[in-house]
């Protein structure tokens, strides 16, 4: 409220509160230096579930606990400028999650990475924030929001590009590339306890007999020993495989019909019962054994959806939504929540995961995001946005061998590997 009246400051979104128990922002506030800290505003990004809000709280204490020790801030004029500030990430080719934007020369455009905390001046909050009340916004989906803000925020050349900020780091605290670095990812003991059991995870995998003979072996050849309880679903039974077949015709798009199918078959008994229920595609690449890591965060006995979250019509009323194609994760209390709420198809084609996020909505109950489930491939992702990651999931076979993706970026545990586009000290980003 100070910034905003005093029109000279600046909001700074840091300190993300879905930071992992391995990987913590450190905000420092001689990033801006200001006479008086009063003239930033940080704001803490979160989410709801009790993991996070725990998360966001231990990310306040620790602002104010720094905030309390500066004996005195570099001095800098405060801002009038409308200014945008952040480390800079950029396409290296035109990609299906950006809209395919800047098709000619995708490097052009930059954007912030969130994970390195951002920042805008106080004049450009206010401008955006009358922009935002009569201006709708024009996108009905919300896929990457850090490119999506960014695009905002420039306005066709309108407004100001994104000035990178050297000081906004995501190198680990301990590197020596640090000591100029006003954030950083902090390398901590681990918070949230030992990985879940391989016993406390279904997998559910949705195939159609004419990927039987092309997907499934990828995902034989990949990921699939590493499941303790898994099962094929397809629109027809296959013993070799084996496939079962849930009396849902199969359908070129949607699938809603089949996922509701393997919900109602997870709590009926048919299945062993197990406290996390995973259901992926036949072409989603991903790594059992760091999905048991991340959901040593989360508590079982709540209602809990996880995965990557997009968004539908959020600007007037819509929705968020697990996106499929990267995995979707479900606590057995949030299948119990959604199937005895009545919600069901309209259609066995509508898509799954937009259904499953209004029915979510409608119980008032939050899809929680994390940035390591991916619905697209590794190159569809900026290689600076991947480096300080160990991603949970990619999908798609397009273009790519599944194989060499899988063993590249998924394979072993939640130590980050020296390959291309991985750094040897990277750490886990929860």
């Amino acid at each position: 409220r100070s910034a905003l009246n005093s029109r000279k400051g600046f909001f700074f979104f840091c300190c993300r509160g879905h930071s992992s128990q391995v990987l913590q922002t450190s905000c420092e506030g001689q990033l801006i230096g200001f006479r008086n800290l009063r003239e930033i505003v940080f704001v803490i990004q979160s989410q709801s579930n009790s993991f996070h809000v725990r998360q966001a709280e231990r990310r306040r204490a620790d602002l104010l606990k720094q905030a309390h020790s500066l004996a005195e801030v570099r001095i800098k004029t405060p801002s009038t400028h409308e200014w945008f500030l952040g480390k800079p990430l950029h396409d290296e080719e035109s990609t299906i999650i950006h809209h395919y934007a800047f098709a000619e020369n995708p490097s052009i455009f930059k954007y912030p990475d969130f994970a390195a905390a951002w920042a805008v001046s106080t004049p450009l909050v206010v401008r955006l924030a009358n922009k935002v009340k009569n201006e709708p916004l024009k996108s009905d989906f919300t896929i990457d929001l850090k490119h999506e803000v960014a695009l905002y925020i420039w306005d066709n050349g309108n407004g100001p590009p994104l000035t990178a900020v050297p000081e906004l780091c995501t190198e680990p605290e301990d590197s020596h590339e640090t000591r100029h670095c006003a954030t950083t990812l902090r390398t901590e003991p681990a918070l949230c306890g030992e990985p879940v059991n391989k016993e406390d995870v279904f997998v559910a995998v949705k195939t159609c007999r004419k990927f039987h003979n092309k997907r499934v072996p990828v995902i034989k050849k990949t990921w699939e020993k590493d499941a303790f309880f898994l099962e094929y679903y397809s629109d027809y039974a296959d013993a070799s495989i084996p496939t079962i077949n849930l009396g849902v015709p199969n359908t070129e798009r949607g699938h809603c019909g089949k996922t509701f199918a393997i919900l109602q078959r997870f709590v009926s008994g048919a299945v062993p019962e197990t406290k996390w229920l995973l259901v992926v595609d036949d072409d989603t690449l991903i790594s059992l054994s760091r999905l048991q890591g991340l959901l040593s965060c989360y508590d079982p006995s709540e209602p809990v959806c996880l995965g990557e979250r997009y968004g539908y019509g959020l600007s007037q009323g819509g929705y968020s939504y697990i996106t499929g194609g990267g995995g979707m994760v479900f606590s057995r209390e949030a299948v119990v929540r959604l199937l005895d709420s009545g919600c069901k198809c309209y259609s066995n084609d509508a898509p799954d995961d937009m259904v499953l996020g209004m029915c979510l909505n409608a119980l008032e109950l939050p899809v929680t995001h994390s940035p390591l489930f991916h619905q697209a491939r590794p190159e569809d992702y900026a290689r600076d946005f991947l480096a300080h990651q160990v991603p949970i999931s990619f999908h798609k076979h397009w273009n790519i061998d599944p194989v060499a993706v899988y063993n590249k970026w998924l394979k072993g545990d939640l130590q980050a590997k020296a390959s291309d586009g991985l750094k040897t000290d990277a750490k886990t980003e929860l």
